[in-house]
């Protein structure tokens, strides 16, 4: 692609003129077309947007669909850059009267712990446009994985960040809102250019940077470190298409632990790091034993939550479909990957694959002192970026508080948390009490008496201490008895983020 700052500011005016956005998308092709888009079913767009001259119908057609259309249409929709620029630009070729898109370009619209953001990314053309299975060094655009991690990233104020397998760029564009200098690396030569391209065309400087995982930036030290790695479990075995975007060259899962256990020699002191991965759950084994050693191994702070856990078969089809290959399509080449990935993972006692995102910090001084593993299969409420960020600090602030600080603290319900009650009929006393969070993870906890107590009297103005003795008093069992019960609940609840402390 041709990186031309004059040409790109011509296109970036007229996809804002055009009213290209994703709400523009949306508006032209109507809720049923849309929706069917979002699955990758083209017929209700392609019949929405046929014979229109709107601008926004026929980037449509041309961008995001891979249909032909007309260079009258095309030049009205771009008047400023027109189809020379574009063709220069490398996103379209011509035809005698008709024009042909060479990439995807689309509106991205998102919301991530910093605030909403627009822009527009490039990338490769998919099966959808082309017909066709993936080129082995295909770039992808903003997938769902590339979405979860720009929604689980912290976005306090940085000075240095990495994005390792930067791919589009996508997550760097997001980092560039509140860092002061953003290097992105990638294996790919393809990826870096749409990564070049993109940037420029969202006005935003990025440091890119080809070479493989941590190489290109062993002697630096960030404060923050993004990746979406290509963690996608690939058999090695002759003939298996290997895709650059997903696939890191290594067997199993061993990708991810070695990112695991080695992004800690890039990060300095109360650096993060935020990674997607994949990992194995093999025969005898519990998820969190096998992540848990690579945690272990990497000397940081660790926290780990599962979102999914997929058999070997269905792992299998999801990548396979993925790469552009369906029983439709091509039968042998569909029954010869599916049973390659089967036997892949038979040879290591696969039963599971895991998947899931990792927060790891470098302590500002002493030993590791946060290791948490936890699934969370349930709906959560994104952006999670914040709560994560928010769920460190607690942990730092429970570190230096030990159960006399406890007491002496003031704590708030915070304000996303409600309670209910279940009663059996005719009953006065509720049977169950659970104290519910309405964003974030949504975490439910079942509270017994005095916890329930606890946390309705806990507005900031009593200490933990007075509500204690109070509770104490009236339960008549003692502040003692009611401390060994409440103290490491409320430690739960502040580390979690249903209460908050106020002093």
């Amino acid at each position: 692609m041709e990186h031309d700052p004059a040409l790109t500011d011509r296109l970036r005016d007229d996809l804002t003129a055009s009213g290209f956005a994703v709400a523009g998308v949306e508006e032209v092709l109507g809720a049923v077309a849309a929706d069917a888009l979002h699955r990758e079913e083209p017929v209700p767009a392609l019949r929405a947007t046929e014979g229109s001259d709107d601008p926004v119908a026929v980037l449509v057609r041309a961008f995001l669909l891979g249909e032909p259309v007309s260079a009258r249409r095309l030049q009205a929709a771009l008047p400023s850059l027109g189809i020379p620029g574009a063709t220069r630009l490398g996103l379209v070729r011509s035809d005698g009267d008709q024009v042909r898109a060479l990439v995807d370009l689309r509106p991205y619209a998102a919301v991530d712990g910093g605030g909403e953001v627009n822009w527009w990314i490039a990338s490769d053309l998919g099966e959808l446009a082309t017909g066709n299975a993936l080129r082995t060094d295909h770039v992808l655009g903003v997938g769902g994985a590339s979405t979860t991690l720009a929604q689980v990233t912290i976005r306090d104020e940085r000075r240095m960040v990495l994005d390792l397998g930067t791919g589009c760029g996508i997550q760097a564009l997001h980092a560039s809102r509140h860092s002061r200098r953003v290097v992105g690396t990638d294996i790919s030569a393809r990826a870096l250019e749409f990564a070049r391209f993109n940037a420029l065309l969202a006005g935003v400087r990025l440091e890119l940077r080809a070479g493989s995982m941590l190489e290109p930036v062993a002697d630096e030290r960030f404060d923050l470190v993004v990746s979406n790695p290509p963690f996608v479990i690939t058999p090695r075995t002759p003939g298996m298409p290997s895709y650059e975007y997903r696939d890191g060259g290594r067997s199993g899962d061993a990708i991810v632990r070695e990112l695991v256990e080695g992004v800690g020699s890039v990060l300095a002191p109360g650096g993060v790091a935020q990674l997607l991965g994949n990992w194995e759950v093999r025969r005898g084994e519990q998820w969190h034993e096998r992540v848990g050693s690579w945690l272990d191994a990497s000397g940081l702070d660790g926290w780990v939550v599962q979102r999914e856990l997929q058999d070997p078969a269905q792992y299998a089809e999801t990548w396979i479909r993925d790469g552009g290959t369906t029983p439709d399509r091509d039968r042998a080449a569909w029954a010869s990957r599916y049973g390659s990935w089967l036997d892949d993972f038979a040879s290591r006692d696969v039963e599971a694959i895991g998947f899931g995102f990792l927060t790891l910090r470098r302590p500002l001084a002493g030993a590791p002192s946060l290791r948490r593993l936890e699934e969370a299969t349930g709906t959560v409420r994104q952006p999670l970026g914040p709560v994560i960020a928010a769920s460190l600090g607690a942990h730092d602030w429970l570190e230096v508080h030990d159960d006399d600080g406890l007491l002496a603290a003031h704590l708030v319900v915070a304000p996303d948390v409600t309670e209910e009650r279940y009663l059996t009929p005719g009953e006065s006393d509720p049977q169950v009490v659970l104290l519910r969070q309405g964003g974030g993870f949504g975490r439910a906890v079942q509270a017994g008496t005095a916890l329930a107590g606890f946390v309705g009297a806990c507005d900031g103005d009593l200490s933990v201490g007075q509500i204690v003795n109070a509770l104490g008093a009236l339960l008549d069992v003692g502040a003692d008895a009611v401390a060994a019960d409440i103290l490491p609940s409320a430690r739960g609840l502040v580390r979690d983020g249903l209460l908050v402390p106020s002093s």
